[in-house]
């Protein structure tokens, strides 16, 4: 069977990033006979200038895109209805804060290492949208960690440390010079970079086409 590989650029506070994986799961069991699809996450940061405590979502919202809180929180609306229909948990979506998830994104190279990095990253969607908890929060990422089989002292350490900065900056750098400016973003084969989160079918054709397009160059 043909195997694909799938960078997804990602951010655990991009309500689209938690929508745009849950359609690429449907979409890799739409080609599940036909393909094996290899899925890669990497660290995008959404809001590198939020400060250390964080900010109200709609007034972020509402600064960042040039609109009013009313509007966000419309638009809010129709992108937590878009999870419910993929059975996400969006609950809490309109109390969640805006927050800068670099320390986030160290932890998670070391769930990357230890190969739950895809569980710990929908822990973090669940806790943040479902639940309006903060993805930098030290105690719950030792909690999700733990329950994925992970070390939470070393956790611990890693937050106490700069462990993983260079790395997790080097990632981040490397996906913006290949241009990826906004997530979810997946790139297929090093080559075909579909942005946005697609609908399943349309995900799943596009695989079907990259396939086919290797066959015959092969």
């Amino acid at each position: 069977m043909q195997t694909l590989k799938i960078d997804l650029v990602s951010d655990v506070v991009c309500p689209w990033c938690a929508i745009g994986d849950a359609r690429l799961q449907q979409a890799i069991a739409l080609v599940g006979g036909e393909l094996d699809v290899e899925v890669e996450w990497h660290p995008f940061l959404l809001n590198p200038d939020v400060p250390k405590e964080g900010r109200d979502i709609l007034e972020h919202l509402s600064a960042k895109y040039g609109r009013s809180e009313d509007e966000m929180k419309a638009s809010q609306h129709e992108i937590t209805a878009a999870a419910n229909g993929l059975g996400l948990n969006f609950e809490k979506a309109l109390e969640r804060r805006s927050w800068n998830t670099f320390d986030t994104h160290r932890v998670l190279a070391y769930a990357k290492e230890q190969g739950c990095d895809g569980a710990f990253n929908r822990a973090l969607f669940d806790a943040y949208f479902g639940r309006a908890e903060s993805p930098t929060d030290a105690e719950l990422l030792v909690t999700i960690g733990e329950s994925l089989g992970l070390d939470g002292p070393r956790i611990r350490e890693i937050l106490a440390s700069d462990a993983y900065t260079e790395h997790v900056e080097r990632e981040i750098a490397h996906w913006q010079s290949l241009g990826v400016s906004s997530v979810p973003s997946f790139i297929v084969d090093n080559k075909y970079l579909l942005a946005g989160a697609q609908p399943p079918q349309t995900l799943a054709d596009a695989l079907r086409q990259i396939a086919a397009e290797h066959s015959e160059r092969a």
